[in-house]
């Protein structure tokens, strides 16, 4: 009798873009965990907009100009990077591949570039920190919610300086979490075997309450400036970063309050639906702040020309947080590797098709808007 047949693999899929990594990566998700990290918060408008308003731009190239020695290095919380990218404090990473933050952790390094750690990591400061460390120079900079636990918020902060980290990522957006329909339905729980070392809650403790009870019973609703900014200045000498800013008011108040830096940032569409794409947001930031505030941004960013349209409206700098999630579900560390690799790519060469040979070149002046009425309206 002949055997049972043997079923052939296919032809290992061709990653060419992030689009395609998305796809392939959430096909290997189950659903509750590809919808809490690909899903934004009420009706997607927000999510949806993040990547769909890059679209509007347009890059006028300069051509004939030579652009064999381009140089896509720049600085980012206090060293040269290998490009203008980070990967965001993207948080249970775990859940998309068994070694989480330290691959990737490992892929950045590998990179040139840095990383932000998430308060809801499933590994510890140190390993992250370790792990990158061990392939190469690496910064990192350690997201931070306000705390009703004062005591351990000060022992993360503690923590984070001891093992290196240059920056603080206050997230500021989140006095509560949006509305997010799919973790409800699905009543989305972090999946066993995992913990929170950063805020010491093991496995059982997360098992025992859902996504949003969990972040209820910890976080402070009664946040503020007065009271937040000056506190940290207290008690910390690293970098103290505003992630959340989406308006020119909020703008000046981190200038005015002494902050470092400030991320403009929707939390990937998981807040508040309705707000701006932040790259909308991003020029009346830049504006407000006239130089007096480094900016950086992140959501919706899947392409190196998004990339370059960002900088081209002011950012410094620009992260990254699901690519990285979608890279580990694909082939953990080597799926991040492949994430940046593509991001790398696309970028120095969208730079030497638009003429430009170092960050500096790219202003304004490399952008137009798309006007339903007419000719490319220069910016």
């Amino acid at each position: 009798m002949a055997g049972n047949p043997v079923p052939i693999p296919g032809p290992k899929p061709k990653i060419l873009c992030i689009d395609d990594l998305r796809d392939e990566a959430s096909a290997k998700l189950p659903v509750g965990i590809r919808d809490f990290f690909n899903s934004g918060s009420a009706d997607q408008i927000t999510i949806h907009e993040n990547s769909t308003a890059y679209r509007k731009y347009r890059i006028r190239p300069r051509v004939l100009v030579d652009v064999s020695k381009a140089d896509t290095s720049t600085m980012c919380l206090g060293r040269r990077v290998a490009f203008p990218l980070g990967i965001s404090p993207a948080g249970l990473q775990g859940m998309a591949h068994p070694d989480g933050e330290i691959a990737t952790a490992r892929a950045c390094a590998r990179r040139g570039i840095n990383m932000g750690i998430s308060s809801f990591a499933n590994y510890s400061v140190k390993e992250i920190r370790d792990a990158g460390l061990s392939i190469g120079p690496i910064n990192h900079a350690m997201q931070l919610y306000t705390m009703k636990d004062r005591d351990l918020e000060l022992k993360i902060i503690r923590k984070a300086e001891a093992e290196g980290c240059i920056a603080i990522f206050l997230t500021a957006d989140s006095p509560v979490l949006g509305v997010r329909y799919n973790e409800w339905r699905n009543d989305f729980r972090t999946p066993k075997g995992l913990n929170f070392p950063i805020i010491e809650w093991d496995t059982e403790d997360i098992q025992n309450r859902t996504h949003d009870d969990g972040f209820q019973a910890f976080n402070d609703d009664g946040h503020n400036w007065a009271r937040d900014i000056p506190w940290l200045r207290s008690v910390t000498k690293m970098e103290i970063w505003i992630k959340g800013v989406l308006t020119a008011e909020d703008t000046l108040r981190a200038i005015e309050m002494g902050c470092d830096g400030i991320l403009v940032s929707n939390h990937g569409g998981r807040q508040l639906d309705g707000i701006p794409a932040t790259i909308d947001a991003l020029p009346e930031c830049v504006e407000a702040a006239a130089g007096r505030i480094r900016i950086h941004v992140d959501g919706g960013i899947r392409s190196g020309s998004d990339m370059f349209k960002a900088l081209a409206l002011g950012a410094e700098h620009v992260w990254v947080g699901r690519p990285a999630l979608w890279g580990l579900a694909y082939d953990g560390e080597k799926g991040v590797d492949l994430m940046l690799d593509t991001f790398y790519n696309e970028f120095k060469r969208c730079m030497q098709l638009a003429g430009c040979n170092s960050i500096k070149d790219i202003t304004k002046a490399c952008l137009g808007v798309v006007r339903s009425d007419g000719p490319l309206a220069r910016l």
